[in-house]
């Protein structure tokens, strides 16, 4: 109970739909259901939400009620500890004290050593995870009976649009954590087999650095055949890049050079448009002025660690909202 009550006030923060606050105001009795539920083994998770956003590109969202997110909290606070234990230092996704704030820095320490990189996408990445050996991942880690039924429930919940036995809903917690252990395996190959130095993952985004453009287009080969033979994932050709660090580095929305990290042309059009949009909304009085701002200071947030202060600057100066 301790454990569910935890992850109801971690589920239901800044929730503000209505069957989070039915949720909340019946607490004690909805946790106590839970409970006994999960004890009997005789839960089972609701049909998923399903709609797009647009924002950087098209995704489909697939969102679990509130009482599955509660429990997703459980879960997660129990195997974060034993994930964190086989995760490599070099994953940034999903993980404490890391983020792409720190993944973009080690990009940038790594580029002042070699003269190479080789950047990778998943192609499709969330959708093509299969289950069958994501479950089979998990029975190497894990020896519980129980939550190995409760994660099965879960990870074979049925997805519109998706073949039965494959994908992972982008809006769990859950699947974050399972798509990074995923990917793990990638990791370890990279580090023990191929053994690279140079090496940064941001969930399904990857990046080698090497001596010489013919050692990575090697490498990359190898990469591609272990995803296809091991984990069922394809390389996203479009996103593949070899070329010398001189040139600057794409990655997670940064263009890093060996002195500089800015933003690439697209984020900061996509900040721009987000922060006029907050702008509008408070002027015509749809969201209040604490509202705006607490936006407004998570936008600044994620673009803050980039050399952006002059253009930040003057967003706000021309700013009818901010600049008195």
């Amino acid at each position: 109970m301790e454990n569910l009550v935890e992850a109801a006030r971690m589920a239901l923060r800044g929730k503000k739909r209505i069957n989070a606050a039915r949720f909340y105001f019946h607490l004690e009795t909805e946790l106590i259901r839970l409970e006994d539920e999960l004890q009997s083994g005789s839960y089972r998770p609701l049909p998923y939400r399903v709609f797009e956003i647009f924002e950087p590109k098209r995704r489909v969202i697939s969102a679990a009620d509130i009482r599955d997110r509660v429990v997703h909290h459980a879960i997660c606070r129990i195997l974060e500890p034993i994930f964190e234990r086989r995760a490599i230092s070099d994953s940034f996704a999903c993980r404490r004290g890391k983020g792409s704030q720190a993944a973009a820095q080690r990009v940038q320490n790594l580029m002042r050593r070699d003269e190479w990189f080789l950047k990778c996408d998943i192609s499709q990445y969330f959708a093509s995870i299969d289950h069958q050996r994501l479950r089979g991942l998990l029975r190497r880690i894990i020896r519980d009976r129980r939550l190995l039924a409760l994660l099965d429930q879960i990870i074979e919940a049925p997805l519109p649009g998706l073949p039965p036995g494959r994908g992972l809903p982008i809006g769990n917690l859950t699947s974050q954590h399972f798509a990074n252990l995923y990917l793990g395996e990638l990791d370890h190959f990279i580090k023990e087999r191929l053994r690279v130095r140079g090496y940064v993952r941001y969930m399904d985004d990857f990046i080698l650095f090497g001596a010489t453009r013919d050692g990575l287009r090697e490498q990359h080969e190898q990469i591609r055949r272990f995803l296809e033979q091991h984990l069922g994932l394809a390389l996203k050709d479009r996103a593949t890049i070899i070329a010398p660090v001189r040139a600057g580095v794409p990655f997670l929305g940064l263009r890093i050079s060996r002195g500089r990290i800015g933003l690439q042309h697209r984020k900061w059009y996509r900040f721009r448009r987000r922060f006029l949009t907050t702008e509008r909304q408070y002027l015509t009085r749809r969201i209040t002025e604490e509202e705006m701002v607490r936006s407004m200071m998570s936008m600044f947030g994620q673009i803050a660690h980039a050399d952006t202060i002059g253009a930040r600057r003057q967003l706000i100066e021309q700013s009818p909202c901010l600049r008195y």
